[in-house]
């Protein structure tokens, strides 16, 4: 019985210790199929970016920008991932699958193609690491106290 708990308290929905029988496992498959769905956003928004996915269309502020296949796959990753540093392996992995070069600066072309029909100042270049969406403002500099 502890497992069951510390299955559910961990996170587990459901929980079934062995031995169990296989009609109880096709009730319990049958009970989740009816419940709900869970919500999966159709457009991604990130400060004045809104991407639709069922559209394919992304808008800045007031205006329509059209992406290419590519650029709209980053910009996606961009928006699931909003402020955070993404390297350049993890774009390219997942914009571009497994099969291109790491040594390739296709993901740096792409990004200055987003930053063309973005806005400059929306994917920020992380140096040595990768890219970030910039959603919110930057910090402004730090003031050094200076005696005179």
């Amino acid at each position: 019985m502890s497992d069951v708990v510390a299955g559910l308290e961990a996170g587990a929905d459901d929980y079934i210790p062995k031995p169990f029988s296989f009609e109880e496992l096709m009730a319990r498959i049958r009970v989740r199929l009816r419940t709900e769905p869970s919500y999966e956003p159709t457009v991604l928004r990130a400060g004045s970016i809104a991407l639709d996915l069922r559209t394919r269309r992304v808008h800045v502020d007031d205006r329509m920008a059209e992406l290419s296949a590519r650029e709209f796959a980053l910009a996606e990753v961009f928006l699931r991932h909003p402020d955070q540093v993404l390297t350049r392996e993890q774009l390219l992995s997942r914009v571009w699958g497994f099969d291109y070069d790491p040594g390739s600066n296709i993901v740096d072309v792409y990004v200055r193609y987003l930053r063309r029909k973005l806005g400059a100042d929306l994917v920020e270049t992380i140096r040595g690491v990768g890219y970030r969406l910039r959603v919110t403002a930057p910090a402004p500099p730090a003031r050094l106290n200076s005696r005179s």
